[in-house]
């Protein structure tokens, strides 16, 4: 039994830290995660404090879950302390921590991907708008919680957008620089692998949805639910993306002195002209992680050794098909509500991951933005999507919303 330390308290944690418990491992959470909680220890530490910790329990592994550690550098100082960490490091994490950065690798080394300029002046970004057709993308340079992309069906949106990003500060520092970009057409879906340098191996494809409400429509948001096996994207899809994008990428990485150790995710464009590049994320998708990690049969620990030791290693996975489906509080992508108590979660069969509650007064409550993930199984994509709503109604929360067409483009 090992020691293992997840950074992080969303759903995509609760889902790594329940993949490393059930493999058996004695599990610390750097964060407040109330089911973590009832498995783990969940801690509330400084920098300083943690490497301490680390160095003193001793953790054997540490696993970092949101981009914004990475991109901020933990991974090199708790690896220069002696300690185990799994991701990349702050110049490897540019990939994700900037999109500007990204593009110009992508340009330079002929990485399939839109039509786009970068620009750090608002006038000349309002002038090269002007002349693009609709629908047109904005994203912000920087980290924004997944919600620093625009797309934006008009001009008068797209210049509304531009301005809220680059003059009003809507995403902080994230939008002092933009990225202005064609809008792809086609069939989007994460290819996520576990890179160690040159070495790519590739995790299942999921399909994500982006919108908020149903029918792809609503605000963007981080994701509102998740699903595999996706009927519409061939082998042969997968295997351009790999040949086309990430391959190149993480070669190119190598090449320029910055080396990939992690989890690399492609989200990509099934375009009628071949696979092309919407963006790469430098850790697990949420909510596409506690899909696959609920498919993944082999030990996760001994897979991030292995790419933190350069070693050979092979992925093993269930056939079922799963799904999961996200409960937001109202009000989310924008401002939500909060302290709402949830019900029912005892009721259910199924695994549920937690990506915004808090425990107050030995009640669970909704923390904010999206709360809940639920997932299901099924020998058919239709049987565990039927499972997963139906678990779904023993939720009792009337604060709480979701989507109830996850996965109907594979149906």
């Amino acid at each position: 039994m090992a020691k293992v330390l997840v950074v992080g308290a969303g759903g995509r944690e609760h889902a790594i830290a329940y993949k490393f418990h059930q493999e058996g491992h004695q599990v610390f959470l750097l964060g407040d995660n109330p089911a973590v909680a009832e498995f783990g220890t969940c801690l509330s530490l400084t920098e300083p404090e943690l490497i301490a910790f680390c160095q003193t329990e001793p953790i054997d592994l540490v696993f970092i879950g949101p981009e914004v550690y990475l991109v901020d550098g933990l991974v090199d100082r708790l690896q220069a302390a002696g300690i185990r960490a799994f991701g990349p490091s702050a110049k490897a994490a540019q990939l994700e921590g900037s999109k500007v950065f990204s593009k110009q690798m992508m340009s330079k080394y002929q990485i399939p991907t839109a039509k786009h300029e970068s620009f750090s002046d608002y006038e000349a970004a309002k002038q090269y708008l002007a002349q693009q057709a609709t629908p047109i993308v904005l994203k912000a340079d920087g980290l924004a919680a997944g919600k620093g992309v625009i797309i934006a069906q008009t001009q008068e949106e797209a210049q509304e957008a531009l301005k809220a990003m680059m003059q009003e500060a809507k995403f902080a520092d994230a939008g002092g620089s933009v990225v202005i970009e064609e809008f792809l057409e086609g069939e989007e879906f994460s290819l996520m692998c576990f890179v160690s340098d040159r070495k790519v191996v590739p995790m299942k494809v999921a399909q994500d949805h982006k919108r908020a409400l149903d029918g792809d429509r609503g605000l963007n948001t981080g994701g509102m639910g998740a699903y595999l096996p996706i009927s519409h994207i061939s082998d042969q899809d997968v295997a351009q993306g790999l040949e086309q994008v990430v391959q190149p990428m993480v070669d190119a990485m190598s090449q320029e002195g910055m080396p990939f150790y992690g989890i690399l995710y492609a989200g990509l464009m099934k375009c009628a002209d071949g696979v092309k590049t919407i963006e790469f994320n430098v850790r697990f998708g949420d909510p596409e992680c506690e899909v696959l990690l609920l498919q993944l049969k082999s030990s996760l620990y001994q897979v991030a050794n292995a790419v933190i030791d350069g070693q050979d290693f092979h992925l093993e996975w269930d056939q079922d098909a799963v799904i999961g489906v996200v409960l937001a509080a109202k009000g989310y992508p924008e401002a939500s509500v909060k302290g709402s108590v949830i019900k029912g979660l005892d009721q259910l069969s199924v695994p549920v991951f937690h990506m915004g509650t808090r425990k107050v007064a030995n009640q669970l409550t909704i923390n904010g933005g999206r709360v809940l993930i639920v997932c299901a199984k099924g020998t058919t994509l239709a049987s565990a999507r039927q499972k997963v709503y139906d678990e779904i109604k023993k939720i009792d929360c009337p604060d709480l919303f979701y989507r109830q067409d996850i996965g109907y483009r594979s149906l």
